[in-house]
């Protein structure tokens, strides 16, 4: 469907930029929504050269690997920026991306986005402070998978989804906003889900997870202090 200026500038990527450029980016800009556990494209599949951004909802995406295991690399949530190499790299899907909930995928063609570079560098500078922080992201967690113990890599993952995507005051604590099941964990942090099981079992009085993933953190200190006991 079509897109307005104030719609894109409701977007945090847009919301500083003058009207006028955002009527421009706007006549190049589709917004399409898609159902719960609906494919937004395959990984190979050929992108247009496009900005993909996350405006509504939650999406995961996922690799397979040659022996079948399917590996989640991210969760992300509203007015992230996805799908890089078709903005660019080699117009190929990185990933699977698949809708976790209803969402909607804001999409602008590339040239046009250039062209919004000419008129408002920022916007160039904001988008690359975004991949850099992605690459940086990348970094810690391959680091974390080679050197860090299970158990560090599950309070790591909890602690930055709690700052990430927020938690909300509960009377046992701090619940996060994101639900996260044991097969998501498992498959982000390169463990079993009957390995995730267990680690849960391990931060009983520190953690609290229930059905459907709903996690709330019960005791922030003792998770530091797990970390700290493993670092000795």
């Amino acid at each position: 469907m079509p897109v307005d200026a104030q719609q894109l500038q409701k977007i945090g990527l847009f919301k500083d930029l003058d009207l006028p450029l955002l009527a421009q980016l706007a006549t190049h800009s589709r917004l399409k929504t898609y159902a719960t556990d609906e494919t937004v494209f395959q990984e190979g599949d050929a992108l247009p050269a496009c900005l993909y951004l996350l405006a509504a909802g939650s999406l995961r995406l996922t690799k397979v690997s040659e022996s079948g295991k399917e590996t989640i690399l991210r969760l992300l949530g509203a007015d992230e920026v996805f799908a890089a190499p078709a903005l660019f790299g080699d117009g190929q899907a990185p990933a699977t991306a698949t809708a976790m909930e209803p969402i909607a995928v804001l999409t602008i063609e590339r040239d046009a986005l250039l062209r919004g570079f000419q008129a408002a560098p920022e916007l160039a500078l904001h988008l690359l402070g975004i991949f850099n922080q992605r690459l940086q992201h990348l970094h810690n967690r391959v680091h974390g998978l080679v050197s860090e113990r299970a158990i560090v890599r599950l309070i790591h993952y909890l602690e930055y989804f709690a700052a990430s995507a927020g938690t909300e005051a509960v009377p046992e604590g701090q619940r996060l906003r994101s639900h996260l099941t044991h097969y998501q964990i498992a498959r982000s942090i390169g463990i079993t889900y009957e390995e995730c099981v267990r680690l849960f079992k391990q931060l009983k009085g520190a953690v609290a997870y229930q059905r459907g993933g709903n996690i709330t953190i019960l005791d922030p200190d003792q998770l530091t202090a797990i970390v700290q006991r493993q670092a000795d």
